[in-house]
């Protein structure tokens, strides 16, 4: 008993499939006759971690079909089409209908470039195709394989994107979550995203609507793949004699200037660190990052250039911070004095008036260094996004590390079985930054934070000791290119405040001019003002409470 009731459909569903291949110097696509849809892609010049070819999907992963009534139900994948055309940079495929109508697509791959067109064609199809018909579906499931060395990151860092056009960002779904997502608005593109390579597919009219999935696979699969994505799109169709609908599919790289230079928005797809640091990456990083590699083959001495830059460039609100520490320290003695005289609770006030009187005669700000360090957070948080997601760090190599864009470690250091929250390996970069951030701490606050006072040891126990260990934990299975960065980062800083305290704030001077400032009016700040009246108001409250225990 036949399933379909077209004669040709019937023998198409059960033809035998073939497969052609199609390539340029950046890709190589192979199609199945089977429902004429890509049958993998391979991406030219790269390689995967264990130094195999890169498939964006390997050959029978990727299922990808349109949907639509023809009297009964029907998706091409279910079909083999006939071969009519094929050349080296495209191919032809039909699926005729007993009418002498017939569904075709054809795929050009561009010269040059990591994109494939698509042009799907209902001819001849006006009698078989009901005139109420105002939708298709394009479906599509793919297993994109595991290529990088990292799991842990590349999970964290894949994702699927849609965007529904203008300004705005993509909406996203993934980053290490299982996830799906109805759409209801009109959808200009989507993106199944690997940390380093994705697949977009972009119809020139837009999807109407549709659903988006993503399921990660356990890192001990020994299918060794790394995620399932989903489409299950909603297109508008007019029936008529002659319908042609045109796509485009990109193939390749999570590169920002290739993406860009389609001119779609496909960028938008790299994290670059959110509204606050987006800018900053943009225009400041990426093309610094590309005019140094210019000059320079070598990306350890890249990024080495890059923090020395950023560094001088925060310089003068750097310079406000490590004055201000310097300044609090040359006054400890002073501060364990004050904190000698009043020990008791009930005179915090007046210790506090005090300290502020004594800053005050030292020309020193205790906010003073606040501000500075807030204003450097956006760029650390720019290098925490552009590192993971920078390609061109890619398997580049630097001194022990093999890859910048993945965690490194050295043979002692690498277990080859996974401990409970440290994973199968140290990071050397991870665990030299974390001692460097021991260090400054140790020597930032030793001379700050009075031993007496159980407050400011309680601070000094977790600025010295627990943020090192926290931050080691956070970075051991990050890019070693960042964690590089933040080590190169913390000695840097640390040279820094010697050649102040050295030469620019030096703990004699600070004293000295406590010193001819005793005896001198000073006059009041606003904030010590306001310690004043919330002593007075203290005092008021005192009164009172005894007044009453007396009655």
């Amino acid at each position: 008993m036949a399933i379909y009731k077209d004669s040709l459909l019937e023998a198409a569903h059960s033809g035998q499939e073939s497969i052609y291949t199609i390539a340029n110097d950046k890709i190589e696509v192979a199609f199945t006759t089977k429902g004429a849809q890509p049958y993998s892609v391979k991406v030219q010049n790269y390689r995967t971690y264990d130094s195999t070819d890169l498939y964006l999907f390997k050959p029978g992963n990727s299922e990808m079909g349109i949907g639509i009534y023809t009297g009964e139900n029907i998706n091409t994948k279910d079909f083999v089409f006939q071969l009519t055309e094929k050349t080296d940079s495209s191919i032809v495929m039909r699926l005729p209908f007993r009418n002498g109508g017939y569904i075709q697509q054809k795929y050009t791959l561009r010269p040059g470039t990591f994109v494939v067109s698509n042009e799907l064609s209902f001819i001849g199809m006006e009698g078989v195709i009901p005139r109420n018909v105002s939708y298709y579906d394009f479906d599509w499931d793919v297993t994109i394989p595991r290529m990088e060395k990292g799991y842990k990151n590349e999970v964290q860092y894949s994702k699927v994107d849609y965007y529904f056009g203008g300004d705005k960002k993509p909406e996203e779904i993934g980053r290490g979550r299982n996830a799906d997502k109805r759409i209801e608005n009109r959808v200009e593109w989507f993106a199944f995203q690997q940390q380093f390579f994705s697949a977009i597919m972009r119809p020139v009219n837009q999807f109407a609507s549709g659903e988006l999935a993503i399921n990660f696979i356990e890192e001990d699969d020994p299918s060794h793949n790394l995620m399932d994505c989903a489409a299950k799109m909603r297109g508008d169709f007019k029936v008529s004699n002659n319908v042609v609908i045109n796509n485009e599919f990109y193939f390749g790289p999570n590169h920002y200037k290739t993406l860009k230079s389609y001119g779609q928005k496909y960028e938008k797809i790299i994290p670059l660190g959110g509204w606050m640091v987006g800018w900053f990456t943009k225009w400041v990083i990426i093309p610094l990052f590309d005019f140094l590699h210019k000059f320079i083959s070598n990306f350890g001495i890249i990024i080495l250039l890059m923090t020395l830059f950023i560094k001088i460039v925060v310089l003068p609100f750097a310079y406000k911070s490590y004055s201000s520490s310097a300044k609090m320290q040359a006054l400890k003695p002073e501060m364990d004095k004050l904190n000698a005289k009043y020990p008791k609770q009930e005179d915090a006030l007046k210790k506090q008036q005090a300290t502020m009187d004594l800053y005050k005669r030292a020309g020193v700000n205790p906010m003073g260094g606040c501000l500075p360090m807030l204003l450097q957070l956006p760029i650390l948080w720019a290098m925490f996004r552009f590192f993971p997601a920078s390609i061109e760090l890619r398997q580049q190599p630097f001194l022990w590390a093999d890859d910048l864009s993945a965690y490194d470690t050295i043979p002692l250091l690498d277990f080859g079985t996974r401990i409970p929250l440290l994973g199968d390996h140290i990071s050397l970069f991870a665990l030299l930054m974390a001692v460097s951030m021991f260090l400054y701490s140790k020597i930032t606050t030793q001379g700050q934070m009075s031993s007496n006072d159980p407050n400011t040891a309680s601070m000094r126990f977790m600025s010295v000791w627990m943020m090192p260990i926290m931050m080691f934990f956070i970075c051991n299975s990050l890019s070693s290119g960042l964690t590089y960065y933040y080590l190169l980062s913390n000695l840097i800083t640390m040279i820094e405040t010697w050649i102040i305290k050295k030469f620019f704030v030096r703990p004699e001077d600070v004293l000295a001019k406590l010193k001819a400032s005793e005896g001198k009016p000073q006059p009041k700040s606003k904030w010590q003002q306001r310690l004043e009246e919330a002593q007075k108001m203290q005092r008021q409250m005192m009164k009172e409470q005894e007044k009453k225990g007396r009655r």
